[in-house]
This record gives C-alpha cells, sequence and structure tokens, in this order.
C-alpha cells in the first residue's frame, strides 16, 4: 500500500515527459536549405564564411518563433570556377538546396546562375561585381553588393577636376578585370581623358613578371594609374611598385572599390607600400552596434573559424554585405515557407549535360526572388535595397592612404558629384565642382604638390627636338661644330622656344636634332619636317612652321608665336598728281567736302534767325538767298560789327575757329600733295595678277604654291625661290626678263623682306589667312597644353617683341622716303570733335533766342497807364499841331532843320517802315529830329539831344528831356539819345 503513491507519481512524471517530448517534436521549425560556395583560402572567403555563421546565430537568437530556419552548406571553391561548379550540382542535387550564396568570382558567378535559371533556384552573390552578371539572360541572379560600373563616374569625375588627360589602366586577366573597361574609357572620353596603354597582369604572374610590367609602364610618359585587380596580386604590385620607385612624387594612382573596401584587412607592409594612394570605397554610415558588441562577437568567430590567424582589422564592408544577406534570404525564406518535394519537377537530361536529370526545378524559386528582390531594411551596411537585383548605391567614398591608415578625402554621389562633406539630404553643394571640395591629399612621396601626371622623358632621356634648316636664316639658322659634331642652332623660333621653356612650371631636360634629308629620304619640305613627329623620331618639331589642317590630322600644334596670312609683295611705280586739275579736291575726303559745306549753310541759317529775332534792320522782310549770302559774308570777312546780337557772334566765333583749323590743314594736306613724290602700286589684288597672267613667285617648298592652284594660276607660271635676295632680284628683273611681277609670301617673311628692301616695294594684303607659326608636337601630348600658356605669356607682353627687333631689326630698317599715293586725305572723322562742338554751340544758341523770345511775348500789357497817356496827348494836339507849323516855316528858312534843344517836336514815324530816312539823318546831324506821318497811333519823345534815329524808329514826339510813349515799344528798340538811355516813361 506505502508503494501505491511513488507508483502512481512515477507514472504521471513518464507521461508528462512524453507530452512535453511531443510538443518540442511538433514546434521544431523546417528546415530550409542553402549553399554556401567560398574560397575558403581567400581573405575575403574566410571574411565571408565568419560574416553568414555570425547571421545566422543573431537572426534566430532574435526570431525564435520563426517556423523556418537556413540550414548552411558551405563548400570550397578552391578559387577554381570548375570546382565551384561542381560544388552547385552537388549541393542541388543532395541537399536541394533553395538559394545558392557567394559564387565569390564573377566568373564563377556567371556560370552557376545559368544552373538557377534552370532549376529556378536564386543565385545571390555579394562579391561578384562583374558589370556583365547584370544582363537579362540571368533573370534569377541577384547581386547583393554594387556594380563595378557605379564607380566609374566617381573616378573621372577626381581625374576631371585635376585635369589630367591620359591613364594607364591596370587589370586582372580575367572577367573581374576586363568587364569594367568598356565603362571606364567610356567615362574618362567624357572628359576628354584617354588611355594610351593597357598593362594586364596574368592571374599566375610571378613578382619577375609584375617587375616586367612596371618597366615598361616607367618608360611611358603618363603617371596617372587605375588599378582594378584583386587583393593578392594587387598587394603584389604595389609592393613591386615601391621597390621600383614608381610609388613617388610625381605619379597618382587609384585603386577602385574591390581593393579599396578591404584595404582595412590587408597586410600592413602592403599598406605602407600604397602610402599617397587614392581609393573609392563604398561609405559605410556608423553605427554603435557595429562598433561595439558586433565587432566583438565577429572577431571571436573569426579567430574560432582560422585559429592561426588574428581578427584585428579583418571586418570589411563585404563582410557586412554577407550578413545583411544572410538576414534578407531568412525573413524571405520565412514568407515563402519550405517547398514540399512531391511537386518537384526533375530536368530533361541532354546529350551534353548527363547531370541535368538529377536535378529538380524548385517550386518556390520565383516567389523566393520576388521576397527577396522587395526586401527593404536598414541593416549593418546600411540601406538593403536590391531593387533592379542589385545593391542600390547611396553613395561612395574618396579615401587617401597615408601612414598605413586611410584618411577621408570627400564623398560622391550620382546626383551630386564631389563633395567634402556628407549630410542627411545627401551631398553639401558648395558651387562647381573644384579640388577646393575635397580635403587636401597626400600624394606619393609625402607631397602636397599637385602631381602633373606625365613626365616629359621616358626613363630620364632628353626629349629630342627637331630643327629645319629655313629659308629665312632669321627664323632658324643650323650649323654643325665640326669638331664635337654638336648642332648649335639659333633664330626667332628658337628663341621663342627656349623663353617658353623657361616659362614652364617644371625643367624640360632636351637636345636639338637637325632634320635632314638623307636619313630620311624626304624632300626636306615642312610637311615632311612635321611628320617625322608622326614617326616618332621627333618628339617636338620647332621652326617657323604653318599650322595647316593636312598636318593636324597626325601632330597637335600649340598655339602660334606669331600671326601669319598670305599677302603679295609687288614693286610701286611714281604717280605724277600735278597733272590732275583736280587735284585741289584731293586733300578733303568727300565725306569731309559734305560734311563742311553742310554745317557752313546750317551755320548760316542760324545766324539769320538769331537775328531776325533780335530785330536786326539789316535782315528784315522774308527770308532770300541774298540775305543768307550777307551772313556767309559776315561769317568770312570783317562785317561782323553788323552782327547786334550777342548770341549770333557766339555761334560766329565757333565756326570761324572750325574753319581756321580746316583752312590749315587743307593748306598743309595740298602742299605736301604737290610737293612729295607719289607712289602707287603696280597691282593692287590677287584677282588683277591672276588677269594679267604674269609669273608669279614663291618661296620654294612652301604650301603656297598650292594655295594659289586652288586659286586658279598655272602651275607653269608659278616660279619658286629660296631666299630674300632672291626674292628682290625676280621682282627687280619682271617678268618679261625671267623674273616675276609679285612674291606671294606669308606676311612674317614679307615683314622681313621690306626690313632689308623697302624702297621700290610694297605689301598688298593679305587676301589668304592662315594660322601663323607654331611647333609640333606628338597626338595628345601633354606639353601642348604647358606650351602653349608659356607661349601665350610671352606674346601677351613686352618679350615677343623684343625677340622680333633682335631678329627682324625692326628699328633699324629702313624706312621708305615716298608715301603711297592716298595716303594723307584728311577725313570727317578726324575732325568729328571740332563739328561736333560748333554743332552743338549753334543749336544750343538757336534754343536760347526762341526761349528768350517766346518769354517775351508772354509779358503782360499795361493798357490802363497807356488810356490815360493818350488822353493827355490828345488835348495837347492842337497846341502841338501849332507848333508844328511854326516849325515848318522856320525849318524852310534854316535849311530844312530845327533847333530841338528845350523845344517840343512832333514825330510821325510808322511803326512797319521808315520813309524819311534821309531827313531824319540830316536833322539829327543839326541836333535837329524830322518827322513823318504814321497811320496809326502816335509816340511822344522828349530828348537833350537827337544824336542818330535808327531806320527802324518808331518814334511819335521828341521833347527836350522826357520821352513819352502811347503805344506799346519794345524797350531793345529803343536807342540812345544823346550820352544818355531814353528812359521810357508809362
Amino acid at each position: 500500500m506505502e508503494k501505491t503513491p511513488q507508483a502512481i507519481l512515477f507514472l504521471l512524471l513518464v507521461i508528462r515527459f512524453s507530452a512535453a517530448q511531443n510538443t518540442t517534436t511538433t514546434c521544431k521549425p523546417e528546415e530550409f536549405h542553402v549553399g554556401v560556395i567560398l574560397d575558403m583560402d581567400s581573405l575575403v572567403g574566410k571574411v565571408s564564411r565568419t560574416s553568414v555563421s555570425l547571421a545566422m546565430q543573431d537572426f534566430y537568437s532574435v526570431h525564435q518563433n520563426y517556423s523556418t530556419k537556413l540550414v548552411i552548406h558551405f563548400r570550397d571553391s578552391k578559387g577554381s570556377n570548375v570546382q565551384a561548379a561542381s560544388s552547385a550540382i552537388e549541393l542541388l542535387e543532395n541537399y536541394k538546396v533553395q538559394v545558392i550564396i557567394g559564387p565569390q568570382k564573377s566568373s564563377e558567378a556567371a556560370f552557376i546562375s545559368n544552373l538557377g535559371n534552370v532549376t529556378q533556384v536564386p543565385i545571390i552573390s555579394f562579391t561578384a561585381t562583374s558589370p556583365s552578371l547584370t544582363s537579362a539572360s540571368m533573370p534569377y541572379f541577384v547581386r547583393a553588393t554594387l556594380n563595378d560600373s557605379v564607380q566609374v563616374d566617381s573616378i573621372a569625375s577626381f581625374i576631371k577636376i585635376y585635369g589630367w588627360k591620359e591613364v594607364i589602366l591596370v587589370y586582372d586577366d580575367n572577367d573581374y578585370g576586363r568587364d569594367i573597361l568598356p565603362h571606364l574609357i567610356d567615362a574618362l572620353q567624357k572628359i576628354d581623358a584617354r588611355v594610351p596603354y593597357h598593362n594586364v597582369i596574368p592571374l599566375l604572374a610571378t613578382s619577375d613578371n609584375i617587375m616586367q610590367e612596371l618597366y615598361k609602364l616607367m618608360t611611358m610618359q603618363p603617371r596617372v594609374f587605375i588599378v582594378h585587380m584583386s587583393s593578392t596580386r594587387a598587394s603584389l604590385l604595389f609592393t613591386k611598385a615601391k621597390e621600383a620607385g614608381m610609388i613617388n612624387k610625381g605619379s597618382v594612382w587609384i585603386i577602385t572599390m574591390g581593393l579599396a573596401n578591404i584595404i582595412d584587412s590587408l597586410s600592413p607592409s602592403v599598406v605602407e607600400a600604397m602610402n599617397g594612394v587614392i581609393g573609392v570605397r563604398f561609405h559605410v554610415p556608423k553605427s554603435q552596434e557595429h562598433d561595439t558588441s558586433f565587432l566583438i562577437r565577429w572577431n571571436k568567430m573569426y579567430e574560432q573559424n582560422n585559429p592561426n590567424e588574428s581578427a584585428l582589422n579583418k571586418l570589411s564592408i563585404i563582410g557586412l554585405w554577407g550578413y545583411d544577406t544572410v538576414w534578407a534570404l531568412a525573413q524571405a525564406a520565412e514568407k515563402v515557407g519550405v517547398p514540399s518535394n512531391e511537386n518537384s519537377k526533375r530536368l530533361q537530361s541532354s546529350k551534353n549535360y548527363k547531370f541535368l536529370e538529377l536535378l529538380t526545378v524548385s517550386t518556390k524559386g520565383p516567389e523566393l526572388l520576388t521576397e527577396i528582390v522587395q526586401n527593404k531594411f536598414r541593416g549593418l551596411s546600411g540601406n538593403f535595397d536590391l531593387t533592379d537585383k542589385q545593391l542600390q548605391v547611396s553613395s561612395l567614398q574618396i579615401i587617401n592612404v597615408v601612414g598605413g591608415r586611410w584618411r577621408h578625402i570627400g564623398f560622391w554621389t550620382l546626383g551630386n558629384g564631389l563633395s567634402r562633406q556628407l549630410n542627411q539630404s545627401g551631398l553639401k553643394i558648395t558651387g562647381s565642382t573644384s579640388m577646393l571640395d575635397l580635403n587636401p591629399v597626400i600624394w606619393p612621396g609625402e607631397s602636397t604638390e599637385i602631381p602633373r601626371g606625365w613626365e616629359t622623358s621616358a626613363s630620364g632621356n632628353k626629349l629630342r627636338v627637331g630643327v629645319h634648316r629655313s629659308a629665312h636664316p632669321e627664323f632658324v639658322r643650323i650649323s654643325k661644330d665640326p669638331v664635337t659634331n654638336e648642332t648649335s642652332v639659333s633664330g626667332l623660333s628658337i628663341e621663342v622656344f627656349e623663353e617658353a621653356v623657361k616659362r614652364l612650371p617644371f625643367a624640360l631636360n632636351y637636345e636639338y636634332q637637325a632634320f635632314g634629308t638623307a636619313d630620311t629620304g624626304s624632300s626636306g619640305s615642312n610637311d615632311d619636317f612635321v611628320y617625322q613627329v608622326y614617326l616618332q623620331r621627333y618628339d617636338i618639331a620647332i621652326g617657323d612652321i604653318t599650322i595647316r589642317y593636312n598636318r593636324t590630322l597626325y601632330v597637335d600644334f600649340m598655339v602660334p608665336y606669331t600671326q601669319s596670312g598670305v599677302a603679295m609683295i609687288v614693286p610701286v611705280k611714281k604717280k605724277n598728281v600735278n597733272e590732275n586739275m583736280w587735284i585741289f579736291l584731293k586733300p578733303l575726303s568727300k565725306g569731309m567736302w559734305f560734311g563742311t559745306i553742310v554745317f557752313f549753310i546750317y551755320t548760316g541759317l542760324v545766324i539769320w534767325l538769331l537775328e531776325r529775332l533780335n530785330g536786326n534792320g539789316y535782315l528784315h522782310g522774308p527770308f532770300s538767298l541774298k540775305q543768307l549770302g550777307m551772313l556767309m559774308f559776315f561769317s568770312i570777312s570783317e562785317e561782323k560789327e553788323k552782327l547786334e546780337f550777342f548770341l549770333s557772334r557766339v555761334v560766329l566765333l565757333v565756326w570761324m575757329f572750325v574753319l581756321l583749323v580746316v583752312t590749315s590743314s587743307y593748306t598743309a594736306t595740298f602742299a605736301s600733295m604737290l610737293t612729295v613724290q607719289q607712289l602707287s602700286p603696280t597691282l593692287t589684288d590677287i584677282r588683277e595678277l591672276q588677269q594679267q597672267g604674269g609669273y608669279v613667285g614663291v618661296c620654294r617648298g612652301s604650301y603656297i604654291k598650292s594655295v594659289l592652284q586652288d586659286i586658279g594660276f598655272e602651275k607653269s607660271r608659278i616660279r619658286s625661290y629660296d631666299a630674300p635676295d632672291d626674292f628682290h632680284s625676280a621682282l627687280s628683273n619682271g617678268s618679261e626678263n625671267g623674273g616675276v611681277v609679285a612674291m606671294v609670301l606669308e606676311v612674317p617673311y614679307i615683314k622681313l623682306f621690306l626690313s632689308k628692301y623697302c624702297k621700290g616695294y610694297t605689301m598688298i594684303g593679305p587676301f589668304y589667312k592662315s594660322a601663323g607659326f607654331a611647333f609640333a608636337f606628338p597626338k595628345r601630348s601633354p606639353l601642348v597644353a604647358e606650351m602653349s600658356r608659356a607661349i601665350i605669356n610671352i606674346t601677351g607682353g613686352d618679350s615677343i617683341i623684343q625677340i622680333e627687333r633682335k631678329w627682324i631689326d625692326r628699328e633699324n630698317s629702313c624706312q621708305p622716303e615716298e608715301k603711297i599715293y592716298g595716303s594723307d586725305t584728311i577725313t570727317f572723322g578726324s575732325f568729328g570733335g571740332l563739328f561736333l562742338l560748333t554743332g552743338c554751340v549753334t543749336t544750343c544758341s538757336l534754343c536760347v533766342a526762341l526761349l528768350m523770345n517766346c518769354y517775351k511775348k508772354d509779358q503782360p500789357k499795361a493798357s490802363t497807364k497807356l488810356d490815360d497817356t493818350n488822353q493827355k496827348e490828345h488835348g495837347r494836339q492842337g497846341e502841338i499841331n501849332a507848333d508844328t507849323q511854326d516849325g515848318d516855316q522856320s525849318n524852310e528858312e534854316n535849311g530844312g532843320c530845327n533847333d530841338t534843344e528845350n523845344q517840343t517836336v512832333l514825330i510821325s514815324v510808322p511803326h512797319s517802315s521808315n520813309t524819311n530816312g534821309d531827313l531824319l539823318q540830316d536833322c539829327t546831324q543839326n541836333g535837329m529830329a524830322a518827322a513823318s506821318t504814321h497811320s496809326g497811333s502816335q509816340v511822344i519823345h522828349r530828348v537833350n539831344k537827337v544824336n542818330m534815329l535808327p531806320n527802324n524808329s518808331s518814334l511819335t514826339s521828341v521833347q527836350a528831356g522826357r520821352i513819352d510813349v502811347t503805344s506799346e515799344v519794345p524797350v531793345d528798340s529803343l536807342v540812345d539819345v544823346g550820352s544818355n538811355r531814353n528812359l521810357l516813361q508809362k
């Protein structure tokens, strides 16, 4: 009885344990098989395996209630495409994996993706970056990393802001290395940079092989290198490049994302060898979890997987992408679930692929692929977004390797380009893209000076500067030392070149080499000389070389150092101008004659109008040619006192000054024409030369011969000469005596000829333009831009003038004693200031006079006082008439005049005219005043003594001591009577 309770208790425990065991068995998550293929011996493979394992552990520790659980099957590809493909088939056949992660190499991913397409199994790679893997022929391939093509624009932008024009590419000889080339070259071409050389590193290259490739690079001018290689071969490359002295001052090394993303994981010695290198890497935002707990757990697991290695600095962005990939896959698997094997279909076998019948088609593949692509979250690597079946780029970071570590230079995004800082809304825009937007760079050799990106010569060899003997020694003169066999050169072109070299921002080591026809088999023309640069016999060709289109097809020219063009040298003949009956018109141009006449008439009209408004008696009545002639006479005679208005006198004074200057200039020019012998060219135009059909001369070997033939000259009418002395002889002889009627040369040669033979010749033209003289360089030579800047510096100052004076001898050159006909004519433009002065004074005077006249007409009339005055005068009319009769009798006795002193005399004068002018004149001589009738009102004047009465007087009554006005009379019309001014009594 005592054992019964114990037996019951034991039975209950057994039942409870069984129930618990059944419950546990029922809640066990379904297994979701996943294959992982990595190169376990590589650094990337070790980092990726640690990240995948840690992601599994972390995810299911957080999501313990998930009904599915990933089961990882690791396989080692051993760096072989065949082994990777074999591992994929084994995983699909034996474990029926629903996803394959990590074909590490792009070549491996390409083949395994084809298996994924057949079996509908998604292939996810976070290490394969080849742009060729994004084609539509791989619908089940998902790239959980960046496409290599996204970085080419950032590299091109960086090269552009520093102005480098040539870049050498160094890359692996595999799909990873080659597939980026089209995208990178296109990006460089957009910024006008080119790739003159591709350096391909074999996959099995040894240290000696790499050193040989580096020696090839040392013989080339470009010093900007872009390295796109795996970490293993890149480490060997930079180690050997440092030994060869190629990572020094003046060079530029740029590494792509594949190497820059794992730079923290490289050996310290390799990073030290990369001092000064620029890199482009994915920008990882900082997080506390990443910096602390995650890093501790990751390092611990890495050391567990790799007991013989330290985990220090091994974690890279690739490990973060692998970690986030597992999280994204685990979430998608939970949504899709584990597929049933009952509905699986086996593949049809083929003759070439018998193994396909062992594989089955995944029923959940398309749905799983959709969930993976649509899953977006923020992981340890940042925003994890696999839209378009590849990771979307947010921003890239530009780094600079210095002192065994890397430092931040700037950021790059697709929309905003390069900038120093990155904020929440994107890049901080500071204006146009420039190097000022980035942090300063420490270049190779620990230099802060921006590298030129090229070297002037390979391996320290001197530049070969070719010189060609010129027909004009003033430009290029060549001599050889018979003892040392050294070439000595001089001339204007040589001095310009040497002056430009002095102004370069770097030293240029060069030597002169004379161009000879013996070793080249050429005709010795400038075309042949320039072509030697294309054949790489010379690095530079200098001399009096004209920039021509056909030459630019195989060489590049810098900016010209002298202006040019094609013109003619023709003789001049004497011209006897004294036989011309119209020579008196020659001193003034047609425009000058016309302008002078127009201003002459305009000034006269204004003076007449001014006097008319002032009431000048000489100019009353309507305008007539007689009055205009009178005013013109005033302007050139001593009758200026007949002008009464002061504005008229001002206008006349200014006009007389203008006439004085014009007359003096006319006299001097006319005298020069009559005394100096005039010359005229025998030809004035190239077409006239062609129509005459005479012989024309050119410089031997010049392109001008073909120019004349293109114009229409017959080849038989063109004669070639070598030197300026030959030109002079040919022109002196003329076409009839075996010479020529004209020499067609380039303008610099004509200036040189005229400096020696200035008498008897002149230049006509230029009638054909050319670019000028310049130096020739190989195509896309970086020296072109540098030398062009130096030449602009020379030609923009006094240096080129001094050089030309030295060699062309402008200061001491003879000057022609005779003048070319037609060069002394006076133009209207040369006297424009004087005519502008007289025109302004005349017009302003007219405006002032019109305003004064309007002002006087607007004065109010004093009508009240004038009426009172008229009444008083009518009251005394009888007395005045009586006195007038007595005065008439006395007048007869005294010769028609009467003494007006202390007496009152009645004078009736019409306002419009004076009919008794003679009588008034006679009376005023005896101190008397005469009277004339007036049809209108009368005016009473009192005067002390009448000295003068003007012809236009409107006086009607004169009394001693007073002047009475009974009608409106302008104040200006009153005259001086005696020594006192008349006083107006209102």
